[in-house]
């Protein structure tokens, strides 16, 4: 039967030469733009993030992605395509089971396309593996452990204070929740394993921080935009600040500049094993677009008045 060859090499954006880093860079970077969580028109962007997973299953897997190959570079995305003899019905190696977390694990299953089935079979579950990174097999007393990865969608604020979630997994058909505490003070991309006691299996999550409304994030260091009037940047003023622990008020001095940085110490994230990073206040001053004419007024008595030159 002829499905529609979907070309994963697109769907990621990468080329046919990447390397095993630029597929998983590109495809955390497509996963977190489009993930449902943090979109909202959740539908298109479920349906992208689907496209974008299956991708990875294929080529973020050596012994996929090579089978993937052989059907050769001269397929167009969309074009009709019948799967070659011998191609048909292939069963992949790591069917475990369905991984999913709160509020969104990336790496779920069950939702294949056709022209995927038609090349690996009937799959249906996440990417599951027995071995190490480095290809040798993982054992404790004798069983061979199952390797299971999945993706954790965090707010910055678990991410700083720490939290517990409650994930739902299925392994062998069998239905577990298992509670998982994220440790105060990680950061993007750090990992956390969990062990599961049956069937023996590491669970190892990849944490990715939600973009947060205000706050950028630079190392341990948090930062933020405040807009200031030109009265207030030339005399000083007090103002009150986000901070990843609420509001906070603090004194500009007198005379600061656009692009100026106000620093909180000890105001940032924290930071693993101890401390904290500070806070940024970057400060932009804004002119108004309109002047009432006692404004215009005093705009114009101080531009005759004043000695000052911000080009010299």
């Amino acid at each position: 039967m002829a499905v529609q060859f979907k070309d994963y090499y697109e769907t990621l954006g990468v080329g046919r030469n990447a390397s095993d880093e630029e597929i998983k860079k590109a495809y955390r970077k497509l996963a977190r733009k489009y993930h449902p969580d943090v979109n909202p028109n959740k539908k298109n962007a479920e349906d992208r993030f689907k496209n974008i997973q299956e991708a990875y299953e294929v080529l973020g897997d050596t012994a996929n992605r090579k089978r993937y190959d052989q059907l050769g570079p001269n397929w167009k995305h969309g074009a009709d395509f019948t799967p070659p003899p011998g191609f048909e019905g292939f069963q992949t190696d790591f069917n475990i089971g369905d991984v999913f977390g709160e509020p969104g694990g990336f790496r779920r299953g069950g939702d294949f396309s056709d022209f995927f089935e038609s090349i690996f079979g009937q799959m249906g579950n996440i990417r599951n593996s027995s071995s190490t990174a480095g290809g040798r097999s993982q054992s404790q007393r004798g069983r061979t452990r199952n390797k299971i990865e999945m993706e954790l969608l965090l707010p910055l604020e678990e991410m700083h204070n720490g939290a517990t979630r409650k994930l739902n997994l299925r392994v062998s058909n069998k239905q577990k929740s298992i509670e998982v505490r994220i440790p105060p003070g990680t950061r993007d991309g750090n990992q956390i394993r969990v062990p599961v006691e049956a069937p023996p299996s590491d669970l190892y999550i990849r944490l990715q921080m939600k973009p947060h409304s205000v706050l950028r994030v630079d190392g341990d260091n948090t930062e933020i935009n405040v807009p200031l009037s030109p009265w207030e940047a030339a005399l000083g003023t007090t103002i009150t600040v986000a901070t990843i622990e609420g509001n906070n008020e603090i004194k500009v001095p007198a005379g600061v500049s656009s692009g100026q940085k106000l620093r909180l110490k000890d105001r940032g994230l924290n930071v693993r094993g101890g401390g904290r990073g500070d806070h940024y206040v970057c400060l932009k001053i804004v002119t108004p677009k309109e002047l009432s004419e006692m404004e215009r007024h005093h705009f114009e008595k101080l531009a005759k008045c004043s000695t000052f030159n911000p080009r010299i």
